[in-house]
């Protein structure tokens, strides 16, 4: 590794050379490094002065760290238009044929390319830092403690190894700096809205929670950086002239991996059912202790968040139970509608964590499909610290439908986990697209054969079962 990180650095120096030469790149740099924390430290004289008028003050010391971080985030937005033209723009320019034809590695040229396009802009966000931090205290004596300090420049530099690695890997995947450009946008909207989260967290004081933010940002650079390592060939980088939608292409790939070579449907059926419990092991197992961690974060909130104990009355509960199956039973349970509602619901909740899981290499698709599990260890906690017996909780309202949907749920977060570690896991022979057409196939297989049965049945449980196990527990 540190022969690759040697052979690395010498692209590395020959990028950084080139760009601190090129008058577009250096002239942003220095204004976002002088001008955008000078206008900083005004905006924050002029917040504490307006806000201390009103006796507001906490909103002028929840104000400066928020501008300190802002102050770091925005030199390192140049960090993307670099990191885009990084591969594509070079060979737009058709200078990248003699660094390709270079006895370096691929990993090593990846790497040369990514240090390359990182430094200025992190070194611009630094000074920038700085230079707020200067001005800020001179104006109104502020300083951040020595935690904060570390967090910010933390994040600075994470963020910036995000934005870059995803660019590169756009770059390097991509026929043209236009198309670079417009794909840009799944960096750019992410990382906004990654930095309001930390503006409210900032707001909030609770600037625990931002090595959590840390650590996520971190997490996903090192995927970003596998996922460009295992996919870039300079032989493919050459040889790409024109990406064209060719969706008959894109759906005789979907067919192929859908169908396979089976002939029959219980072949079929037999080897899609028994071989998905081979692929999905250790998958389920991580899709069920996440969910597992979901129900125990849950139990734990409850404590921070305790129910009034008025309203944990075991006779009031007893009766609200029998009044609500009984008023809405017309209209919900114990009928066909019901059925349709909550598949409806639970179908809607897969797909929008599958959404979320390809561009989160699986992680956000985790984080909805815990949800359910967080409310469930919530009322679980508050109901074990009441007067109700806490068996009775569970076989009224999760046992009898749960016993088919925390399965489904599992199965569902494992190959949400396969769909979006594809990038991750190269296929030797595949290209990222084709991977990615077997792997939605693999989705589809397993979502159409095991989940949608198992989800079908836990809605009937849950309208015609449920209801029943909870009258006869609480009338």
């Amino acid at each position: 590794m540190w022969h690759n990180l040697q052979k690395a650095f010498i692209i590395t120096r020959r990028e950084i050379r080139d760009q601190f030469r090129d008058w577009r790149i250096i002239v942003p740099i220095i204004i976002l490094t002088i001008f955008f924390p000078s206008l900083m430290n005004f905006t924050a004289r002029q917040t504490v002065d307006f806000v201390q008028k009103y006796g507001a003050d906490i909103v002028g010391d929840r104000l400066i760290p928020f501008l300190f971080m802002v102050v770091g985030f925005f030199p390192i937005s140049v960090s993307l238009v670099i990191a885009l033209e990084s591969f594509v723009g070079e060979k737009e320019r058709q200078s990248i044929e003699p660094l390709l034809n270079s006895p370096l590695t691929n990993i090593q040229l990846y790497l040369g390319k990514l240090f390359a396009v990182m430094f200025p802009p992190l070194l611009a966000s630094y000074l920038g830092i700085s230079v707020y931090l200067i001005g800020v205290y001179r104006q109104v004596g502020w300083f951040p403690n020595y935690t904060l300090l570390v967090q910010v420049f933390a994040l600075v530099s994470v963020q910036t190894l995000v934005m870059v690695s995803g660019a590169v890997v756009i770059s390097s995947q991509t026929t043209s700096a236009r198309a670079a450009n417009l794909l840009a946008s799944f960096i750019i909207i992410p990382m906004a809205i990654l930095l309001v989260g930390e503006s409210m967290i900032m707001f909030w004081a609770r600037y625990h929670v931002l090595w959590w933010a840390i650590f996520g940002q971190i997490v996903i650079a090192a995927l970003l950086i596998r996922t460009g390592v295992a996919y870039f060939n300079r032989e493919e980088l050459l040889g790409r002239q024109l990406d064209t939608l060719n969706l008959p292409w894109a759906w005789h790939v979907f067919k192929r991996a859908f169908l396979g070579n089976e002939k029959g449907i219980g072949k079929w059926l037999k080897k899609n059912v028994g071989g998905a419990y081979k692929t999905l092991g250790w998958p389920i197992i991580l899709s069920a202790l996440t969910l597992l961690a979901g129900g125990i974060l849950g139990s734990l909130e409850s404590a921070r968040f305790p129910i009034p104990p008025e309203l944990l009355d075991w006779q009031g509960l007893e009766k609200g139970v029998v009044e609500g199956i009984e008023e809405f039973g017309p209209i919900r349970f114990f009928s066909a509608e019901g059925v349709m509602i909550v598949l409806y619901h639970n179908l809607r909740v897969i797909l929008l964590a599958s959404l979320l899981g390809i561009f989160s290499f699986g992680t956000l698709g985790l984080i909805v499909l815990m949800a359910p599990f967080g409310i469930i260890g919530y009322f679980s906690a508050t109901v074990a610290q009441s007067s109700v017996p806490l068996w009775k909780f569970l076989l009224a309202f999760v046992l009898p439908h749960g016993i088919l949907e925390i399965p489904a749920i599992a199965i569902s977060g494992a190959i949400i986990l396969r769909l979006g570690a594809t990038l991750v896991a190269p296929v030797p022979g595949r290209t990222i697209r084709e991977a990615w057409l077997h792997s939605f196939a693999e989705w589809a297989k397993i979502l159409i054969i095991v989940v949608i049965p198992l989800l079908i049945g836990a809605a009937i449980l849950e309208i015609y079962v449920t209801p029943q196990i909870a009258l006869w527990l609480f009338r």
